[in-house]
């Protein structure tokens, strides 16, 4: 089913497979007649201009603006999800060549409303929050807002860095578009023999094939086309962080860190600190590079040979329903109500499971306040595809509850806490089939999974977080940045996090030009923190049982009610310390120790 020629097209896949995506709208006149109704009634919020400082003006804006948001994310949602079950269906694409432009125009009709917010003497909105009982369910959302004044500019200041937006972020455009339209990188040969061109889509393939030919070819051909453009791309990307620097500078935050992490309320220490945990524990990544090189037979592990698998197991094929079960076994230690809302999204049509002809790659989990959390799959029988549904239905049942427990306003949480409830529940699924796996080889390949995610989700990506930490501080210090010097800081890097007993090839110095999240200041860490977080409820749910589930289905529930700090503090995860991070090294710890009792 994985081959195109074999796909069914949408109508073949069988009705009990497909998300009741019709709940949302029945028919494209049923959406049409919605948006028309939002379109005409949508310019009214500009007639609100002037008069947010009178407290019955502010209470009709913030009811009309959550009326027609939670009608246009509805619209948007169902538009989006139609044209993905199938790209080429013209009906559906018509739908979002509508609504796309309209968000958009949206956004103009209520820009005028945290200038004005800001613009206020100060203390008035806190007297309206107290003098009213509607209001007071904004108290987070406006100090939030509040807490941004003093880095928010005059309104001439703030019009002038709207416009010169684009012409700032050109940057990441000219690596974009060098990266991904001019690039080439030429042929290797084939496991087989064959001629096959290189690209980053099939790299990933190549650097994991068992033949170790293939696997070095593939990393010098592509570094060394990186290498060719090194100076281009060194530019670019210290042109975006000198971009940045310049926003935080003019926002008078004190540094760029800060200006990324406080307006969700983290303080610096927290990235610094995963960063110096990670440093302090740097011998167990040694020393699983070490199992890893005798788990292949070399004399000598490389870079390219980090993500060929240690172990090979037949090809499973797992129908969907066995993988429903599986998911289910794992997540039992979440409790019966878990369980019972998983089953309900299970049969109520929230997954979109098979491929078909034009469908979307990859998975995700979507959904708007109004509507069901949906996930699209692209099901395809194999083990991954299991870790996906337990995955994207983290994501829906954190949805589910947040919704469910939380007005509009706080009807989201944050990309900080994104990613926590999707992580737990694949942690909780590897740990049930690592602990029932009889078969030596199957239980092998199981931990050397968890394995990588830990060495790919938390050590690598706080590489990332080092490095970008290092190269805004020396440009924020009145230093330069050339690609000699971004080659040495990545290649010190590298040998400091792989030890040793890794033969860090020269070709890695250029490494850091590929990486696009670069240009996303100070975002990759979040992935870490993520990981530790789920990490630590896994922990703490398999270990305390009830007691640790209250508390984890409390950060399900809180949606944005908090910041995301507290959100987890509140849940019994404390991200300001190192505890989060370290129970992920004590459990990498514990799957070495296990990889080291079965071989």
């Amino acid at each position: 089913m994985s081959q195109t020629m074999g796909l069914k097209s949408r109508n073949e896949i069988e009705e009990e497979s497909k998300w009741k995506i019709d709940k949302v709208y029945a028919s494209t006149e049923a959406w049409e007649k919605d948006f028309q109704a939002v379109k005409e009634k949508a310019p009214k919020l500009k007639e609100f201009q002037g008069r947010l400082g009178n407290i019955t003006d502010l209470k009709e804006y913030l009811k009309v603006e959550e009326e027609l948001s939670r009608v246009l994310e509805k619209l948007y949602v169902f538009a989006h999800m139609k044209s993905h079950e199938d790209t080429s269906n013209s009906e559906f694409q018509t739908l979002v060549n509508k609504i796309d432009p309209f968000m958009a125009q949206f956004s103009s009709y209520n820009a005028f409303f945290t200038p004005e917010i800001l613009s206020l003497e100060d203390g008035t909105i806190e007297k309206m929050l107290e003098s009213d009982d509607e209001l007071k369910v904004y108290d987070t959302f406006f100090k939030v807002l509040l807490k941004e004044k003093p880095h928010i500019l005059s309104k001439e200041m703030e019009e002038l860095l709207a416009s010169a937006s684009d012409c700032l972020g050109a940057s990441e455009s000219i690596y974009t578009m060098l990266t991904n339209a001019d690039m080439t990188f030429g042929t290797i040969k084939g496991e087989n023999g064959q001629d096959i061109e290189l690209t980053e889509g099939n790299y990933s393939s190549l650097i994991k094939s068992k033949d170790r030919r293939v696997r070095e070819e593939a990393f010098k051909l592509l570094f060394s086309t990186y290498k060719k453009y090194e100076n281009t791309i060194a530019t670019s990307l210290t042109s975006s962080l000198k971009t940045f620097i310049f926003y935080a500078k003019t926002r008078k935050y004190a540094s760029s860190l800060e200006a990324s992490l406080k307006p969700n309320d983290i303080p610096v220490e927290v990235y610094k600190n995963a960063i110096q945990t990670i440093n302090n524990n740097l011998k167990s990544l040694h020393r699983y590079v070490g199992l890893k090189k005798k788990l292949l037979g070399l004399d000598e592990i490389h870079m390219y040979d980090l993500y060929v698998s240690v172990i090979d197991i037949p090809k499973q094929h797992i129908e969907y329903s066995d993988a429903i079960e599986m998911v289910k076994e794992g997540l039992k230690p979440l409790g019966q109500e878990y369980l019972d809302i998983f089953d309900e999204g299970i049969k109520d049509g929230w997954v979109d499971v098979y491929e078909n002809k034009g469908k979307k790659s990859g998975a995700y989990s979507w959904g708007s306040y109004d509507t069901m959390p949906y996930v699209l799959l692209n099901y395809n029988y194999e083990l991954n595809d299991v870790s996906t549904l337990a995955h994207e239905m983290g994501h829906s049942i954190h949805s589910y509850y947040t919704r469910k427990e939380q007005p509009y306003v706080y009807g989201n949480y944050t990309l900080f806490c994104a990613e926590v409830a999707s992580t737990t529940n694949e942690i909780l699924l590897i740990n049930d089939l690592i602990h029932k796996e009889q078969d030596k080889n199957k239980k092998l390949y199981l931990i050397n999974q968890e394995l990588e995610q830990i060495r790919a989700t938390v050590y690598r990506q706080l590489m990332f977080a080092e490095f970008e930490l290092i190269t805004h501080e020396t440009l924020e210090n009145g230093g330069s940045l050339t690609s000699d010097d971004l080659d040495n800081i990545w290649y010190d890097l590298n040998k400091k996090y792989f030890g040793p007993e890794m033969v860090v090839d020269d070709e890695i110095k250029i490494e850091w030009a590929r990486i696009p999240h670069f240009y996303s200041d100070f975002y990759v860490y979040q992935y870490a923190t993520g990981y530790a977080a789920a990490s630590a409820f896994a922990k703490s749910i398999l270990e305390n049982g009830e007691v640790a589930v209250e508390k984890y289905k409390g950060f399900l529930k809180a949606g944005g009610s908090l910041y995301p700090i507290d959100t987890l503090k509140n849940a019994g995860v404390d991200m300001t310390t190192s505890m989060p991070l370290e129970a992920t090294i004590e459990r990498f710890n514990e799957l070495l120790d296990m990889l080291e009792e079965l071989i």
